[in-house]
């Protein structure tokens, strides 16, 4: 393991220029950051890979986690993307267009909707996760499983505030 890193070279750089600031924040957050390049890299690759967009598999994965027969209302998938009604409706149609899922009318409440996902949609998600996972523990690959549990029980910790 190198005795420091990229962050380390800029906080030193930081402390020479302005000793007068405590940047104990940077040792934590910008590798944080950079770490989230490296991952938004790999998601990027699992999805294209897969023949989805990031917004697609997020769709995708929230109905496909719902298990059989992997559908929920708009308002749910709303929910669990953190996108607002109208960026819902539109990924909704353009999945509907590209035939990864179907609208079909509540059985409960016929002015009611749900999201389908079709099978073409769940192999696609399937797939995506799978190379989303290899690539994932790869970046891990330097921690223990001791320590990535210990690191991921620090992260949640941190993102409950957020959560």
């Amino acid at each position: 393991m190198p005795a420091h890193d990229e962050v380390d070279r800029i906080v030193e750089a930081w402390r020479r220029e302005r000793p007068d600031l405590d940047f104990a924040p940077l040792q934590v957050l910008s590798r944080v950051g950079r770490l989230s390049k490296h991952l938004d890299r790999a998601r990027r690759a699992a999805f294209t890979a897969s023949g989805l967009e990031y917004w697609e598999f997020d769709v995708l994965s929230a109905l496909r986690r719902a298990g059989k027969p992997y559908q929920l209302s708009p308002k749910a998938l709303l929910q669990q993307t953190l996108v607002s009604s109208g960026t819902m409706t539109n990924r909704i149609d353009r999945l509907v267009a590209r035939q990864l899922v179907e609208r079909r009318t509540d059985p409960n409440d016929g002015r009611g909707i749900l999201v389908t996902m079709t099978p073409t949609g769940r192999e696609r998600v399937d797939a995506a996760i799978r190379l989303l996972l290899g690539a994932e523990t790869e970046l891990l690959d330097g921690l223990s499983a001791v320590d990535q549990e210990r690191l991921a029980g620090l992260l949640r910790k941190l993102s409950l505030d957020f959560d």
